[in-house]
This record gives C-alpha cells, sequence and structure tokens, in this order.
C-alpha cells in the first residue's frame, strides 16, 4: 500500500527517506484498520461470527455459556430467530432444523412427536433444543423425540471392520453414552 500511496506524491518527493518511512508506519496501520474491518464483517453473519455471537445472544435473551462450541451457541441463535410466527409443524421442523442440519421430521398426534434422521443417537445440544421448543410449543402439548440408531441389519455386509471400530457405541441401538 505504501508503494501506491508514493504515487501521489511528486516525483522529487517520492526519493525521500523521511516520506518512506511515514507511509510505511502508515501501511501498517492501514493493515491493522482493513483486518478490523474484515473481523467486523465476520461478525454480521451469524455462520461465520465469533466474539459477536454474545451480542447476538444478549439481544435475544438467550444465557449467553462460553463453554459452548461456536457451532451450538450458533444453533441456539438460529433458532431463537426462526421461531416465531404460528405454532405448527413447520415451524417446529424449522427450529429443530436449526440444530440438526434439517434431518428431522415433526409430527402432531396430541404431542408433538421429532424424528431424527440425519443425526444417529441422541444430538449433542438436545437440551438447547428443548428449551427453543419449550419457548414456541403450546404448553398443553408434551414433546417426544424419536432417535435414530445404527442397527445390525444397517451395518451387516455394509461397514467393514475398520468403520465398525471407529463409530462411537452411542451411534448403535443399546450402545452407551
Amino acid at each position: 500500500m505504501s508503494n501506491q500511496m508514493i504515487t501521489y506524491l511528486p516525483l522529487f518527493m517520492r526519493k525521500s527517506k523521511i516520506y518512506n518511512e511515514i507511509f510505511d508506519a502508515e501501511e501498517h496501520q492501514f493493515e491493522y484498520v482493513e483486518a478490523d474491518i474484515k473481523d467486523i464483517r465476520k461478525q454480521l453473519d451469524i455462520d461465520t461470527a465469533t466474539w459477536g455471537l454474545a451480542i447476538y445472544e444478549k439481544e435475544l435473551k438467550i444465557k449467553i455459556d462460553l463453554s459452548k462450541p461456536l457451532s451450538e451457541r450458533r444453533s441456539v441463535i438460529k433458532s431463537k430467530e426462526r421461531g416465531t410466527g404460528k405454532v405448527d409443524a413447520a415451524l417446529i421442523k424449522v427450529v429443530a432444523d436449526a440444530y440438526t442440519n434439517g434431518e428431522v421430521d415433526v409430527l402432531f398426534n396430541g404431542n408433538i412427536n421429532i424424528k431424527f434422521n440425519g443425526v444417529l443417537g441422541i444430538p449433542r445440544n438436545l437440551s438447547d433444543l428443548e428449551n427453543s421448543l419449550e419457548e414456541i410449543k403450546p404448553a398443553h402439548l408434551a414433546l417426544a423425540y424419536t432417535f435414530a440408531y445404527l442397527l445390525i441389519k444397517d451395518i451387516h455386509g455394509v461397514m467393514t471392520l475398520n468403520e465398525l471400530q471407529q463409530t462411537k457405541l452411542n451411534k448403535f441401538a443399546g450402545g452407551g453414552s
């Protein structure tokens, strides 16, 4: 950048050590400002925000928990933003999708039944999902969950021994946590 700034000077000043040092110092300041601007732009998008997540959480009245991974905090924020409007299967699905990347089915049959299709076992941030759903669902409807697990029929002849050994037990029906 300093080379570009020097081109605005008259020819006889371009070779001045004083001006070159001034522009070199200013170049570093411009780099810092440019990096700060890039970082602020990242905070404007929930998917790339880091320290800005606390601002979203405060605005949406979400308890800030810095011990949670950024991905879980982002899920809570997205869910809270999406969770407004008439409560129906579509709204429940939109909120749940924020936690599970769009892999749930929702059924109303006296309860709200949520079936996890894309995540094996119990989703790590299920308690966050439950809290979000409790805020938007009618009080008289209970939440029920159905989780997907690996069954013998799903792995027999499909998974190699190495793949089986690397799969956590909580992904299998009857597996531990």
